[in-house]
């Protein structure tokens, strides 16, 4: 591998890793809050096919982008309403939202098959930093989307971290009855995280059509969505740690496009399942390791609050 092919593979670890963690924090917010989503897939897939066609016929991606996240928080919100709202299954009603999403994106995305996008996210240019050897093409010549996803991390990390707000959503998942004795709204809060997940989502979903492919195709996530929801796991519900499981697999996911450019003799069908597989690897090793230590998920998670059980 020439020093080029290197640091084409590097900058595209980059672009898939913020990808993944941008859909990773919209979940671990969720999560954080006790509201477990099986639906990011399926909220990538709506937010990809939305922003796509919101540039196709505006040509304004920003605008695209803005549509994509109100579009797949108000999504987020149907398992919002029926998992905290109205007490139903959180994984039923995730996984049905993972389905619906993937449904409604087929549907409405067949006229945009084929289509060039009518306006992209175009890499920011950094100027002097740009031509930086290695680390210019690597960190400095990225989508906006890529610092977006930073800036998404940091802001999350000190929210949940510093503030009363981050204070209250984590009693959310922890001790639900601590925060409504608080004066604090359980549900409200819940639905806020949801929806902010859903718009995260939406994000991820927008920047895969709108600066890493540029088109749309039906199954345009592959599964990215669950890869997000499994780094969640893997960064043991903290933003910094998720991030450097982004990282990981986003390598992982440029190695599968990159392998065959190397001249790899390898199946196709063989490249796609490499990140999923290993994906089930590291959930595995997680667990086994779990059984021998205290776990780090919201105490609440997934569990249905009502006023009247305190």
């Amino acid at each position: 591998m020439n020093e080029a092919s290197m640091i084409g593979m590097l900058s595209t670890t980059v672009s898939f890793g913020a990808l993944l963690y941008l859909a990773c924090i919209g979940e671990l917010i969720s999560e954080k809050a006790g509201v477990l989503n099986l639906g990011v897939e399926g909220m990538m897939a709506l937010g990809a096919v939305t922003g796509f066609l919101v540039a196709l016929n505006t040509e304004n991606p920003w605008l695209a982008l803005l549509v994509a996240m109100i579009v797949t928080a108000a999504f987020a919100l149907i398992h919002g309403v029926f998992s905290v709202v109205l007490g139903a299954e959180q994984v039923v009603s995730g996984l049905s939202l993972t389905f619906l999403g993937l449904g409604l994106s087929a549907f409405f995305g067949k006229s945009a098959v084929g289509n060039p996008p009518g306006a992209i996210l175009a890499n920011v240019d950094w100027g002097p930093l740009s031509d930086i050897p290695w680390a210019g093409p690597i960190l400095f010549q990225q989508s906006p989307m890529v610092y977006f996803a930073l800036l998404v991390g940091l802001l999350t990390s000190f929210l949940l971290t510093r503030t009363s707000i981050g204070l209250a959503l984590r009693g959310a998942g922890e001790s639900a009855s601590t925060v409504d004795t608080a004066g604090h709204s359980v549900v409200k809060i819940r639905l806020a995280a949801v929806a902010t997940g859903g718009a995260l989502a939406g994000a991820a979903g927008s920047y895969l059509t709108l600066s890493l492919t540029t088109s749309w195709q039906d199954g345009a996530t592959a599964g990215r969505g669950w890869i997000a929801v499994a780094l969640v796991i893997f960064g043991a519900w903290k933003p910094g740690r998720a991030a450097i499981g982004a990282l990981l697999f986003g390598g992982l996911l440029a190695l599968k496009t990159r392998l065959q450019t190397f001249g790899v003799d390898f199946s196709p069908i063989l490249l796609s399942m490499i990140p999923y597989l290993l994906t089930i690897g590291v959930l595995l090793i997680i667990s086994i390791r779990a059984r021998h230590r205290p776990s780090a998920s919201p105490a609440e998670i997934g569990q249905v609050y009502r006023r009247e059980e305190r």
